[in-house]
């Protein structure tokens, strides 16, 4: 039986192999390509891919619409004298030109690199200028940004366009090994001058289906559902190319987010399994959605960060099953998961669960040595090499439970994403009109966290000022990276060796907290 015919906790265990997991796909170590996995081995007819749209639109495309659409752009790419191994930026919402430009550049050979539609002109022309691509498709409103990039040709996936895809032939035949570069993927929160991208080799879907068996829950004849945007982790790897290689019907969110209109789409499409962002149940939740007379939903999952107490306990008398927490980085995957759709698996509020097959996990203390239950450590993961380092702190309960206790670093997670704050502090630095400038991550009834900032300046700390400072980050970084919140001050508090102490501002705004409730 293959691993997808289990659902049990215990079978996860008992059934789990490196081995089974390459027995779900066509492809072997020798010669892998995940647009042939993920498009041409599934059923034409069937649907592949709904796109709902937040004007209340929903498009729809058939595998074999999708099929012939990413092989004629495949051919298209190489009459624009693409090679194997070249990349090609797509920067789109989920649309039809998207996912036939995602699969087409992976079947072509060529690497396909998917980028964030709010990226700022600053943030895009760092990713370009690191991953050099020959090609970047985008919107009209969007191409302007690119102007920084002068080695890059943009083409604009309007009508016409796609017409001019139409009439490539509609063959194509996939010729990568497991070992060929498939994907460059650039994680929410990096370094503002050397922006990483996580480099993604064909063979990576196999592994990601690790997730979508123990983390999401995915099996074949769900209708999935995920509304993170395909250009982070959750919204690609988890959202649309594990739950397609098993042949499973999609769906996706595109333009300006509104939570009733998701709540509705849920519905309206009979989504059967949701994986969504911890945010996206806080902001149902706030919208007053619900209830969900006739949902058809039986699994659910969360992933970016912690879920409040609150919006656990709506989402489960709303849907009528509990959401199962999944945890793991851009760079490492999921390695903690709830396992969702498992009926011998007792979901624990407010914990991780417990980690999925295949991997090494521990709570290591400063010394190096694994934590007893109930003592906070860092979470680390076992490789070849040694321990590698997740920057979370957690521990583990009696029954091998896993839970959060914060970063281990100075990140903060906003809605899912992840953002540096030495990042926000480096763009409000270059502002004429700072002196100083320190963020920190603080509480935030919607999104988990938010950023705030400390800003020492000369100038009148107003609320033009502050909105000013606001739009000089999103339109240098992305647009949701900024300080949601501003505070001026007179000084910042700073450590014997003169570097600012965040530590006292966070322990100042806890404070604050604790005051006002």
């Amino acid at each position: 039986m293959p691993l997808s015919d289990f659902t049990s906790y215990a079978d996860a265990q008992r059934h789990f192999s490196k081995q089974a997991l390459w027995e779900l796909f066509d492809g072997d170590r020798e010669r892998l390509n995940i647009g042939h996995e993920c498009v041409d081995r599934h059923a034409p007819e069937r649907i592949a891919v709904r796109v709902a749209h937040g004007n209340g639109n929903v498009e729809t495309l058939s595998f074999g619409e999708l099929r012939a659409g990413s092989n004629q752009f495949a051919n298209w790419l190489v009459s624009q004298g693409v090679q194997k191994g070249d990349r090609v930026a797509v920067m789109l919402e989920p649309s039809p030109a998207f996912y036939l430009a995602l699969f087409g550049t992976m079947k072509m050979g060529a690497v396909a690199v998917p980028l964030f539609t709010l990226f700022g002109p600053d943030g895009l022309r760092l990713r370009l200028n690191d991953c050099t691509p020959k090609i970047l498709l985008t919107t009209p409103d969007l191409a302007p940004s690119s102007d920084h990039a002068p080695h890059v040709a943009v083409h604009i996936a309007d009508t016409a366009f796609l017409e001019q895809i139409k009439a490539q032939p509609a063959a194509f035949t996939p010729n990568t090994s497991a070992d060929d570069m498939a994907m460059y993927q650039y994680t929410s929160g990096t370094t503002r001058e050397l922006p990483e991208a996580v480099k993604h080799r064909h063979r990576a879907i196999v592994t990601v289906m690790i997730a979508a068996l123990y983390a999401t829950g995915v099996r074949p004849g769900d209708r999935y559902m995920c509304p993170s945007s395909p250009a982070w982790g959750h919204g690609l790897w988890h959202g649309t190319l594990a739950p397609m290689a098993m042949g499973v019907e999609i769906a996706s969110y595109a333009g300006k987010f509104d939570p009733q209109r998701l709540f509705d789409a849920i519905c309206e499409m009979e989504i059967t399994n949701l994986s969504a962002a911890a945010t996206h149940y806080r902001m149902m939740k706030n919208a007053g959605c619900g209830p969900a007379h006739g949902s058809s939903i039986e699994k659910l999952s969360f992933t970016g960060e912690p879920i409040d107490s609150d919006t656990e306990t709506w989402v489960k008398s709303t849907f009528g099953v509990p959401v199962c927490s999944m945890y793991g980085t851009t760079e490492v995957g999921v390695m903690l998961a709830s396992y969702p759709g498992a009926s011998d698996f007792d979901v624990r509020p407010g914990s991780l669960g417990k980690p999925v097959p295949g991997i090494q996990l521990d709570i290591l203390d400063p010394d190096g040595n694994a934590c007893p239950p109930n003592v906070v450590g860092e979470i680390m993961l076992k490789r070849r090499d040694g321990w590698f380092a997740i920057k979370d702190l957690g521990h583990r309960d009696a029954d091998g439970y896993w839970w959060h206790d914060g970063r281990a670093d100075d990140v903060i997670i906003s809605a899912g994403w992840t953002m540096s704050a030495k990042e926000i502090e480096d763009t409000l630095l270059a502002h004429p009109d700072v002196e100083e400038a320190a963020a920190i991550a603080v509480a935030d009834d919607e999104r988990g966290q938010v950023a705030k900032a400390f800003i020492v300046t000369t100038r009148s700390g107003d609320r033009d000022f502050e909105i000013e400072l606001q739009e000089f980050t999103k339109e240098r970084l992305a647009r949701h990276e900024y300080p949601r919140r501003i505070e001026f001050a007179d000084s910042l508090p700073k450590t014997p060796a003169g570097k600012v102490n965040r530590k006292i501002l966070r322990d100042r705004e806890a404070e604050r907290n604790e005051a006002s409730t």
